[in-house]
């Protein structure tokens, strides 16, 4: 990623948390931007995340408000952290909105282990798990299965994988969409996906993804009675992991690009002012094609997310000799961060179906929900937000005013602070690793290239973003979580 440079418009502050630029700022806007993050932050954005927000405000059928979270970067399209709705009838759905990595996303699984019983035997567990779960760019899994069965793979989602013996059936509960997106149509989908994807089950892939074990310290706990229901107690060994739909989701946006690019302005009259936001109206064969294949995406990632969860059970019951129900390795939740989910929501006091595109941003849905899970039901939905190896991440709750202030969106991520090539400037991998080890951190990594750009310091501050997050509403921090033992891809 390379930061490119854009003048900066002019911000108008309307708390310490949320910042707008206007819709008279740039020629076509129909709404205005709106950040979500505090001075620090805001000061700190690249500047093409306002132009690419300000893009996005440009968009047919856009609802309210392009919106961008407190971890936005610039990416492809719409920047990193960025929401934006768009009326069903009306509005149209963009692959640049979602993401190359259809349905990326975060799982979090307790454990019954505390530091004292994992410190002993942590080598091993990375040692197991580096060896069980591969990761880097290409590598295959362990799940082997022919083309109909990876048709029935990405249509039924992490359904698939409990019926065919990759995990419990209350697993299910704890997933977004309870694994599975209902609309998913493998036939919309080029066989080229589906030779990326194939062989791709059960992989970390490479880049931000990783698989960390994390301890909750006492002091971390931030909402002891959240914590004690969700089943989170001091000095608890946690298990979290990041990656996505891998290569299956890249071809399944490259060929939905193309072909937007193709009918939308010749055939639909849609201008844009970057080629990223490549679209088409939600409502064409184009955009419901696009559509049906995103939802195989997004099952992917669930069904790759759900086998390496079946696959850290397998690690930690061989390492601990133990029953993997027994040593209560159970999910607390795992959620999307790059889909377009059709939700409603009340627009000037009009109940609409609205297309809401999340692009490295999370589900916030608060207490009463019905997409919550009756579990936190009372509490609101689990969100997992990843910082960067060094540094921790944390778990928190949605919440109504995430509902009404950015379509039940938050964070998901810290945020890269500086590109990768400036990273690989500043660190070595072989430093870096020996550096965590001194810190009590266990790292293992497919290249030292790569962990060079993953560093701490080539990210923002994640208790800054998770900050701006509680004081916007937006989200409710229940738990920092920091890491002992990291495998990066």
């Amino acid at each position: 990623m390379a930061f490119r440079e854009f003048p900066r418009p002019p911000i108008k502050k309307v708390t310490d948390t949320e910042w707008l630029v206007e819709k008279n700022y740039k020629e076509g806007m129909n709404v205005d931007a709106r950040i979500y993050a505090t001075k620090g932050l805001i000061d700190n954005m690249d500047n093409a995340v306002f132009d690419q927000l300000t893009n996005v405000a440009t968009l047919p059928g856009i609802l309210n408000y392009a919106l961008c979270m407190p971890d936005g970067h610039s990416g492809y399209g719409f920047p990193i952290g960025g929401v934006a709705a768009f009326d069903a009838e009306t509005g149209v759905i963009s692959p640049g909105g979602i993401g190359f990595d259809i349905g990326c996303g975060m799982r979090l699984m307790t454990t019954n282990l505390t530091i004292k019983d994992v410190k002993p035997k942590i080598k091993e567990l990375i040692g197991n798990l580096f060896d069980n779960v591969p990761a880097g760019v290409g590598r295959g899994g362990f799940v082997k299965i022919n083309g109909s069965d990876f048709k029935q793979a990405i249509e039924q989602g992490a359904k698939w994988c409990v019926e065919n013996g990759y995990g419990w059936k209350k697993d299910l509960e704890r997933i977004e969409d309870n694994g599975c997106m209902s609309g998913a149509d493998s036939a919309k989908v080029s066989d080229r996906a589906i030779k990326r994807g194939i062989n791709q089950i059960g992989t970390l892939g490479s880049g931000n993804h990783y698989l960390e074990i994390q301890h909750v310290k006492e002091e971390n706990i931030l909402d002891k009675d959240a914590a004690k229901k969700i089943g989170i107690f001091p000095d608890q060994i946690v298990v979290m992991f990041h990656c996505g739909s891998r290569g299956f989701g890249h071809q399944v946006a490259t060929d939905y690009l193309q072909t937007f690019l193709s009918v939308m302005e010749s055939k639909y009259k849609i201008k844009i002012l970057d080629k990223e936001l490549a679209c088409a109206p939600f409502s064409s064969s184009e955009g419901q094609d696009y559509f049906k294949a995103m939802q195989c995406g997004v099952n992917m990632s669930y069904v790759n997310r759900q086998t390496i969860l079946h696959r850290v059970r397998e690690v930690f019951s061989k390492v601990f000799n133990s029953d993997a129900e027994k040593l209560g390795l159970n999910l607390i939740y795992d959620c999307a961060h790059n889909t377009a989910k059709l939700e409603k929501y009340k627009v000037d006091g009009t109940l609409k179906d609205v297309l809401v595109h999340r692009k490295g941003a999370t589900r916030a849905f608060g207490p009463g929900n019905k997409e919550v899970p009756k579990d936190f039901s009372e509490l609101g939905q689990p969100i997992i937000i990843g910082g960067s190896m060094e540094t921790g991440s944390y778990l928190l709750l949605g919440t109504k005013d995430a509902e009404e202030k950015t379509f039940g969106s938050t964070a998901h991520g810290s945020g890269r602070a500086m590109s990768r090539t400036k990273a690989r400037k500043l660190w070595t991998g072989e430093q870096l690793q020996k550096d965590m080890e001194d810190k009590g951190i266990l790292v293992k990594a497919v290249s030292y290239r790569g962990l060079a750009e993953e560093a701490g310091g080539a990210y923002k501050n994640i208790d800054e973003v998770i900050q701006a997050t509680a004081l916007s509403g937006i989200s409710k921090p229940v738990t920092k979580l920091v890491p002992i033992g990291n495998i990066k891809g």
